[in-house]
């Protein structure tokens, strides 16, 4: 019986020193027998890293042949990377992982064992601590997943990783949805299909620094929210009507005052504190509105999700 292909993708971006790592650490696995039950192809994808990522790429392409990659023309961003890595990947079985060894290519024997057993679709992985991480970043992180799980229809656990092993069917659907702002941790879960969670405790990149500020994370949550939920346009419409009542009442009491003391004049400092409160909503709302347009208008747009400039030695 000929052994299924399982296709390791890993986006890249300025990561030529840990690329060799953590290319190593694979072969050592798979000379410890414990890989022993596929083939491997590894899938790099350089989002137009402005290091030594390419040449990295190219150096182990030549002494491996089962090493490919593809090499985006300018930074296209790590939802591209992803999606580009599984509409060019050929295995029957799919893994995502990042370059730096964060996600434990340990796991690797136990995922895959779960994934033959043929119980599940896709194997995920999850943290369960954040050792290392600000506290303060760890703190939003935990609440952005709570909110997120709350007002929209997609399954995100908390911790979850874009490290997860799956079949060629979840594969498919996945590179099916072609929109171009993605949140892939929101359309893995979207995509449904029979689940199981690995946890594992959070581990210190091996090589290089990280990418992900916490500008980037908090612009990377309202993509999120965004892209799988229309709550904050609901809620938009709430504020919208309560200031409208409230705004009904202080009528009443204007008209009521003058009515009885005679005063219309007075009160105007409270007055200002009104005006700016309802001023500044309406600037929240109508930001809210203008995240939905601006996502609307990209998507009509049609560009491509990311643009190739060498692929597998091929320029």
């Amino acid at each position: 019986m000929d052994k299924k292909l399982l296709t390791i993708i890993v986006p890249c971006y300025n990561e030529e020193e840990s690329l060799p790592i953590f290319y190593q650490t694979i072969k050592d696995l798979e000379g410890k027998g414990e890989l022993s039950n596929v083939n491997i192809e590894f899938l790099f994808v350089d989002d137009g890293s402005r290091d030594n990522t390419l040449q990295v790429c190219r150096q182990l392409h030549k002494q491996d042949e089962r090493v490919r990659y593809v090499s985006f023309s300018r930074n296209f961003g790590k939802e591209a990377g992803i999606y580009a890595g599984l509409e060019k990947s050929k295995g029957d079985y799919v893994v995502i992982m990042d370059a730096d060894l964060q996600d434990p290519p340990a796991m690797l024997p136990q995922m895959l064992e779960a994934l033959e057993s043929g119980e599940y679709d896709c194997i995920a992985t999850r943290r369960v601590d954040r050792k290392g991480e600000p506290p303060i970043r760890s703190f939003f992180a935990r609440k952005f997943y709570r909110l997120m799980n709350k007002i929209s229809s997609a399954d995100i656990v908390d911790g979850a990783r874009d490290y997860q092993m799956m079949t060629r069917k979840v594969v498919d659907a996945i590179v099916s949805m072609k929109e171009y702002n993605r949140f892939s941790k929101g359309i893995f879960g979207w995509v449904g299909f029979r689940r199981k969670w690995l946890e594992f405790e959070n581990v210190e990149r091996v090589a290089g620094e990280t990418k992900w500020s916490f500008w980037k994370l908090f612009i990377y949550a309202i993509d999120g929210i965004v892209a799988f939920s229309t709550a904050p346009l609901i809620m938009a419409s709430i504020f919208g009507l309560i200031m409208c009542l409230v705004a009904f009442l202080f009528i009443i009491v204007i008209i009521v005052r003058t009515l009885v003391f005679g005063d219309p004049t007075s009160g105007w400092p409270s007055m200002v504190c009104i005006i700016l409160l309802v001023s500044g909503i309406q600037l929240l709302c109508m930001g809210i509105l203008g995240q939905y347009l601006s996502k609307a208008y990209l998507e009509t747009k049609n560009r491509p999700i990311y643009l190739v400039q060498e692929e597998d030695g091929e320029e």
